[in-house]
């Protein structure tokens, strides 16, 4: 087993990152520059034609693309500890939230900063009406799914993705967030 990342911390590659680091997994890693285009060889776009990171490519030659559909392979060969749920309630909830901040938050921050004029203040706008909801969602909660798991890894990487340029904080009035961003940011895996 290989897995294929960047040599920074672009989104999708930290998320599997911050996600191995949780589950203590040590996979062996070949580190791409994607600024040096080295995701664009034939040989890569071989295992992957939409030349982007991360990739997994089992011994069998099989390649799985995309951080979610890795996390989800790798959660079936090392359930513990579960980090997508360990029934089905469970499950559902983590992947409703994980989808909930990827759409809501990560895509927004993301909109936000690379983007201007706009199409970075209605981005904005969008991110600040969803952190408020996911705000709400943390009342009385640890962790955004009730239990740590990739939604928490998924808002890190969004509220990060925000913070980038300084240009962003949060909401003095979202306690909820702001309480639940420290927690993070203190956990081991959140350096990565």
């Amino acid at each position: 087993m290989l897995l294929y990342l960047d040599t920074k911390r672009a989104p999708n590659p930290r998320k599997l990152r911050l996600y191995l680091a949780e589950k203590g997994l040590d996979l062996p890693i070949k580190q791409l520059d994607l600024r040096a285009g080295e995701q664009k060889t034939p040989e890569f776009l071989k295992k992957n034609p939409f030349a982007g990171v991360p990739i997994l490519e089992l011994d069998d030659g099989t390649v799985i693309v995309e951080s979610l559909a890795i996390m989800e392979y790798l959660e079936e060969i090392h359930p513990n500890p579960p980090l997508i749920g360990a029934d089905p309630v469970t499950r559902a909830l983590v992947r409703m939230w994980e989808r909930r901040i990827e759409i809501g938050v990560y895509l927004p921050a993301s909109r936000m900063v690379l983007s201007k004029g706009e199409v970075s203040e209605h981005a904005r706008k969008t991110l600040v009406a969803r952190l408020a909801l996911v705000n709400d969602g943390l009342q009385g909660r640890e962790w955004v799914a009730g239990h740590f798991s990739i939604a928490d890894i998924m808002l890190l990487i969004g509220l990060d993705t925000a913070h980038h340029g300084g240009q962003f904080t949060l909401d003095p009035a979202w306690t909820n967030v702001s309480r639940w961003y420290e927690r993070m940011k203190a956990r081991p895996s959140a350096s990565i």
